[in-house]
């Protein structure tokens, strides 16, 4: 219901926006996909991986060279509805993979493999300049011929859209439960029957492929790729997102992904200190207010609705 309506009021923006807002909020989208499935990943089964904007680059990467490459050697035009689908594949298949070689680590050990994993995919791009055009950048086909934000706007929308409704099946199913009792005791959760091994392969190929997806869409918006969204400042901004929106909770991403956004284009002119200002309100939101800006917002309605009632009597 609560999906439905933010998706509605969503869809009816770009009526009132310019262009210029539609694409910082398209922008936004991307990056709620990001934080959601980034927090099913860290949040709810607390498994901390710092290759989350890899997987975006991988889903990316992989649509792109599959709509540039296998066109070639098929000798025929794969359609674009076909590449997208096949980057978020990808991605989760490498996820997958990824997730099966961090099975035993936990914590620091998982963060610093799944960072290593982000740099020497970085570096792959790099390297392989006849492939991935390395730093001068892979030019791809856009979703829709023209200039206007709008049409991507929407595109992005109904893609977050579908990640949110996801995570949402996910956490209240049996699946939910599987990953929070992993979170809160792998040795516990073990001892009760849980396959902690299925589970964590679970959360890494989905979210990957989430992340994928949303990086396949950003691919073909823009419609260039480089290796510079793979390196650790992206990660950090997702990381800030979610502990700024609210770490474990359902909205809390979304929120927080939609605020540092938009946020951090109204401070463009001082791009030298956003992430120092970021870095502070984090540090602050863990010491004051763990729950992020969505607890806060919760907690503020539900004071509100008791000051009403109180009054009315």
């Amino acid at each position: 219901m609560t999906i439905g309506v933010l998706a509605v009021i969503a869809a009816l923006l770009p009526l009132e926006l310019g262009e210029f807002y539609v694409h910082v909020v398209a922008i936004g989208f991307f990056y709620v996909m990001l934080a959601v499935s980034w927090n099913l990943l860290a949040g709810y089964a607390g498994q901390l991986s710092l290759a989350h904007h890899a997987f975006a680059a991988v889903g990316g990467y992989g649509s792109a060279l599959l709509l540039q490459y296998g066109s070639e050697a098929l000798k025929i035009d794969i359609p674009l509805w076909i590449c997208i689908p096949f980057g978020a594949f990808v991605a989760g298949l490498v996820g997958y993979g990824l997730g099966s070689v961090c099975l035993n680590m936990r914590r620091i050990y998982l963060a610093v493999t799944t960072w290593a994993f982000a740099e020497s995919f970085r570096l792959w791009v790099i390297s392989e300049y006849e492939i991935t055009r390395g730093d001068l950048g892979l030019s791809t086909e856009l979703i829709f011929d023209t200039s206007d934000p709008t049409p991507f706007y929407y595109v992005f929308l109904a893609g977050t859209i579908f990640c949110l409704w996801v995570v949402f099946e996910i956490i209240r199913s049996p699946a939910g439960f599987y990953l929070r009792a992993l979170r809160d005791d792998e040795e516990a959760a073990q001892a009760m029957g849980v396959d902690t091994v299925r589970w964590k392969r679970f959360a890494f190929t989905v979210s990957s492929a989430m992340a994928g997806f949303a990086g396949t869409l950003q691919a073909h918006y823009i419609g260039l790729l480089t290796p510079t969204p793979i390196k650790f400042n992206e990660m950090a901004i997702i990381l800030i997102m979610v502990i700024a929106g609210g770490l474990r909770s359902f909205w809390g991403p979304a929120l927080g992904a939609m605020f540092i956004q938009v946020v951090s284009e109204a401070l463009r002119d001082y791009s030298e200190y956003r992430m120092v200002l970021f870095a502070v309100m984090v540090i602050i939101i863990m010491r004051v207010y763990r729950e992020g800006l969505f607890g806060m917002l919760r907690d503020g309605m539900a004071k509100l609705r008791s000051l009403s009632a109180s009054g009315s009597t």
